[in-house]
């Protein structure tokens, strides 16, 4: 169910924001850009975005729990 989210993610490996204290989250417009290019329709998009959403907030927690 969640494939395409996992691959939106694998796909923004590269397109985190991060400042001095290390990763502060994914590149939203990039997100959009990556999910025309792997076919993501465009009613489906929102739905998508929530699931990166969760993939994000639990790689930010893995980071910081990695940092200290």
């Amino acid at each position: 169910d969640n494939i395409q989210a996992v691959n939106v993610f694998i796909a923004a490996a590269t397109q985190w924001r991060t400042g001095t204290a290390g990763a502060t989250g994914l590149d939203y417009t990039a997100l959009e850009a990556i999910m025309r290019m792997l076919g993501i329709k465009r009613k489906d998009m929102g739905e998508v975005l929530e699931d990166v959403r969760v993939l994000e907030d639990i790689a930010l927690d893995t980071m910081r729990k990695n940092q200290k």
